[in-house]
């Protein structure tokens, strides 16, 4: 896909954000469309089907936590990447946004050459995800369609956000296997990206909730594995 085909969606109530941004993404040849809150980012997002969503946290009206929840349940946006631009930097509010379905996190202030690098990397898995080969799982009671990116338990469908499905899919393809830390995050979130030590144990609560409790075994100091 060429950079001119690709559209980033960039969202923040900051003037100055969005035209620097903007102005750094349109020149490495990038489709950049721009709204200054959630509400109007989610109408975009759902109209022009983004590649990338870029997005502020604190915006008044709809914050970037709901925009991003809201955007998650779009089956139009599953393999759409998101990443939060904020200059909060707090465990908590980084916790939010994965739990919310984020991929990604950056912290402003950010060099223009850094951004722009970041958003590459992001892109990249994008197109890994979007040229991957079509997959169905079967595993007990549960089926994962990775094609769809659609999780079906007992007849009943279940919405994922990307990040947690990654990691289901991960984790159920090889049942009883003991996944190590590292290397559920570099399969999950690639070695490109630096995230909080509580991602994964966020998710994986997350999928306890959704999935079944009994279906993920911690092995303490170690990773986690699934249970069929």
């Amino acid at each position: 896909m060429k950079k001119k085909d690709i559209c980033i969606l960039l969202v923040d109530d900051e003037p100055d954000i969005l035209e620097i941004i903007s102005y750094n993404l349109s020149a490495e040849g990038y489709n950049v469309i721009t709204a200054e809150n959630g509400r109007e980012g989610l109408k975009l997002a759902k109209k022009e089907r983004p590649q990338l969503i870029i997005l502020d946290v604190m915006m008044p009206g709809m914050d970037g936590i709901e925009a991003c929840e809201q955007m998650r349940k779009q089956p139009e946006l599953n393999n759409t990447v998101i990443t939060f631009l904020t200059a909060r930097g707090e465990d908590y509010s980084q916790m939010a946004g994965f739990d919310a379905g984020a991929d990604d996190y950056i912290t402003k202030p950010i060099k223009p050459k850094i951004l722009t690098s970041k958003v590459k990397a992001l892109l990249r898995r994008f197109r890994d995800t979007d040229s991957g080969k079509s997959d169905v799982l079967t595993v007990g009671d549960l089926v994962i369609n990775r094609e769809e990116y659609k999780v079906i338990k007992n007849d009943e469908e279940i919405m994922l956000p990307r990040k947690e499905f990654e990691l289901l899919y991960l984790l159920a393809s090889q049942p009883g296997r003991v996944f190590k830390r590292e290397e559920i995050m570099e399969k999950v979130w690639g070695d490109d990206v630096v995230v909080g030590g509580r991602t994964i144990d966020v998710h994986i609560r997350k999928l306890r909730e959704k999935i079944g409790d009994e279906s993920f075994q911690t092995i303490k100091g170690v990773g986690y594995k699934f249970v069929s």
